[in-house]
């Protein structure tokens, strides 16, 4: 049986305001604001908020479509596993400043996947 304390799925929801989107979320819903990261300029390009055990990701939009991170324990394995099955690899597996060990990939509609090691 799954450790359900742990998590596993973290949309990644976009808005083309993050600043406003974070203060919104907080006032409108109760989310709590965690890790932001932000460029040279000062823009938010990655924001986290949390609510109860559950946590959302965003940061200016880059796609059209859904995005999904999905935490996983091997992600080598599930690498090669998405690759042997045909998926679009859009971002090979790699080593990330922040510690995770991830890549990504598209699937049949061209939502966006994310998968790697990266639990918040």
């Amino acid at each position: 049986m799954p450790d359900t304390t742990r998590r596993t799925f973290y949309p990644l929801v976009p808005y083309s305001d993050p600043v406003k989107a974070l203060d919104w979320l907080q006032r409108a819903f109760g989310f709590e604001p965690g890790e932001i990261a932000k460029d040279e300029n000062g823009t938010i390009v990655h924001a986290e908020m949390g609510f109860d055990t559950g946590i959302i990701m965003f940061g200016k939009p880059d796609a059209p479509r859904a995005q999904v991170y999905v935490a996983i324990d091997d992600p080598d394995a599930h690498h090669d596993r998405a690759k042997a099955a045909g998926a679009e690899i859009i971002s090979e597996l790699a080593d990330q400043d922040y510690g995770s060990r991830d890549y990504a990939a598209k699937d049949l509609e061209g939502n966006i996947w994310y998968f790697g090691t990266y639990r918040s």
